[in-house]
């Protein structure tokens, strides 16, 4: 996949969810990454606050389609996005709005979502290059009310919402103006510890798939 296509399927996926992975260990992530892929989610989510989530993204490739973009969240600085795309990353996730960081992707080419709160650091942080811009903490915020306001004068700006989000509140959040939603503990529940449930995870994403499908149609 090139960089073009990853940017496109990290803006604008079908369906449009991107799952979170941020726990204790990263230990379950392959199991948790295949369950999700096999209920039909294309961008997955690996965080650096999770110990061992470098070395667990190629575990996670081996386990997922050729389709499925994995990205690394949690990005802070220039160095994480070295080890990040040396690690194999697709795109790279950050929780605020840092130009250093952004400048650094983009010179490697990799795309980069921005976090960013107020109407200056969303619009700030997409003419520095970024392919989106995360509404983050989209809850706290003031949920797909915030998000439709922010929208009315930034139209062109692909935002993705998260933080706090629950597996129903999805289908607001894309109605609200929303490229996708990023989701993670509501989605994943207790499918990163030892003796998770992965058929409950696996149901779950099967609606939250098919309830952002009907919301985008």
């Amino acid at each position: 996949m090139t960089g073009t296509e990853a940017a496109r399927s990290l803006v604008f996926p079908d369906p449009p969810i991107i799952a979170i992975l941020r726990a204790g260990s990263a230990h379950r992530f392959g199991a948790a990454a295949e369950v999700l892929c096999e209920a039909g989610i294309r961008v997955v989510e690996l965080t650096l606050t999770t110990p061992g989530a470098l070395e667990a993204l190629a575990g996670v490739r081996d386990r997922v389609p050729a389709d499925v973009v994995l990205g690394m969240g949690s990005v802070l600085t220039t160095e994480d996005v070295d080890a990040s795309l040396h690690a194999g990353a697709q795109c790279l996730f950050t929780p605020m709005y840092r130009p250093d960081v952004i400048a650094r992707a983009v010179g490697l080419g990799i795309p980069i979502v921005a976090g960013a709160a107020t109407p200056t650091e969303i619009f700030n942080a997409y003419e520095s290059g970024a392919s989106a811009v995360k509404v983050f903490p989209a809850s706290q915020l003031g949920g797909p009310g915030y998000l439709r306001a922010v929208r009315a004068p930034l139209p062109a700006i692909p935002l993705l919402p998260t933080g706090g989000i629950g597996v129903h509140d999805v289908g607001a959040y894309l109605r609200a103006g929303a490229a996708a939603v990023g989701l993670g503990g509501p989605l994943l529940g207790d499918a990163l510890k030892d003796g998770g449930d992965l058929e409950a995870l696996a149901a779950r994403t099967r609606e939250v798939v098919a309830s952002s499908k009907a919301a985008k149609a």
